[in-house]
């Protein structure tokens, strides 16, 4: 098949999954083309199989703001053209499924549209009034729309009132990619005390409470020798750096920016810090169980569809620092308890989020939208 997908080029779960889907679609045979404001972060060396059609928003002088959607739109529409694409796939609702059903209106049915949401583009944007009835229409007007977790599906029908089928479709881990490293050398270096070692990665925004992953860090480090790892940066990264001066955890602290190599880190940890307020799936929990790495996290959003309490790691109420420290302490001081949600977790995530087996689920979205069929089935 001939499959075109959109998404955000920068970093972000749903960028991250949309390369990673397109990866995996074109080593099955499929020729996929990328249409986006740049080159995902994720693509960025020679693929077979995979094009990247770059768009570029007209800075005409009477435009206010340059009008991306509309030219994401036209560059669509003249990739389907000349591409012959059977299946335009779009990762996040808004204005990606607008531009794609303007595309689609341009090429002809013969073009189908699939929808993606992944998450703020519902639990952000979907409170927005000015936004609702677009993302609303948007999501009508595609050919299938998917979603990364149970709980977002029901967020956005209960949000927007959207009567239509929407298919869940996880997100993925490549085991490939994701697996236990052995990283013994580098954590001596890091650890050189034997020092357990926790590991927090996110973009920094407020939404992930970093402020709450410094504060369970301050208890867990009260009790026992502990590092903390930060990856990420964001518009919160000065307050933490602040806050973590300020209680006098600079030595046990280290800040290391956007690394594109997480699995190797992952292997690093010990445990996965996740405070988020909202999470529609959370994908590091997913790579850091690949890794074979227990996770504490909120009780929030997707999260419960990914990380099983007591099993894969522990799940507390958004904001329980108490609680969070008392789990994150309990893992770092019960060895056979450690071993047995570690192997959990692999197991997990190797079976029910293996790549192999959501590709296939979304190959099995194309072929029946392109057999002509209208309905997703469950």
């Amino acid at each position: 098949m001939r499959i075109g997908i959109t998404c955000y080029p920068s970093v972000g779960g749903s960028g991250v999954i949309a390369t990673e889907l397109g990866k995996l679609l074109a080593e099955r045979g499929h020729i996929v083309h990328f249409i986006t404001s740049d080159m995902p972060f994720r693509l960025g060396k020679f693929y077979k199989n995979i094009y990247y059609h770059e768009v570029v928003a007209n800075n005409y002088d009477v435009f206010r703001y340059p009008p991306y959607d509309l030219s994401l739109a036209s560059r669509m529409a003249e990739v389907a053209k000349t591409e012959n694409l059977d299946v335009l796939h779009v990762h996040y609702a808004i204005p990606h499924a607008i531009s794609a059903y303007l595309a689609k209106q341009m090429v002809g049915d013969r073009l189908k549209v699939v929808t993606t949401l992944h998450g703020t583009d519902i639990t952000v944007l979907g409170y927005d009034r000015s936004l609702s009835g677009i993302i609303r229409f948007g999501i009508d007007q595609s050919d299938c729309v998917t979603a990364v977790s149970q709980n977002l599906i029901d967020q956005t029908k209960d949000l927007l009132g959207i009567t239509k089928e929407i298919k869940k479709v996880y997100n993925f881990v490549d085991k490939r990619e994701y697996y236990p490293r052995d990283m013994s050398d580098y954590k001596r270096e890091l650890a050189p005390n034997g020092e357990k070692i926790l590991l927090h990665v996110s973009n920094f925004r407020p939404v992930k409470r970093t402020f709450d992953v410094i504060k369970v860090f301050a208890e867990v480090h009260k009790k026992i020798d502990a590092k903390l790892l930060l990856i990420g940066e964001g518009p919160d990264t000065s307050f933490v750096r602040q806050m973590v001066n300020e209680l006098g955890l600079s030595n046990a602290v280290r800040f290391m920016g956007k690394q594109d190599d997480v699995a190797c880190v992952y292997s690093l940890a010990d445990v996965l810090l996740l405070t988020s307020e909202k999470e529609s799936f959370g994908l590091v929990a997913l790579e850091a169980m690949a890794c074979g790495k227990p996770v504490v996290a909120t009780q929030t959003g997707g999260i419960p569809e990914v990380v099983e309490d007591g099993i894969t790691g522990f799940l507390k109420p958004i904001g329980d620092i108490a609680g969070m420290a008392e789990k994150v302490t309990h893992l770092f001081t019960n060895p056979a308890l450690y071993e047995q949600l570690s192997k959990n977790g692999l197991d997990r995530a190797y079976h029910t989020f293996c790549q192999d087996k959501i590709t296939r689920e979304y190959e099995e979205i194309y072929e029946m939208l392109c057999s002509g069929q209208s309905k997703v089935l469950d």
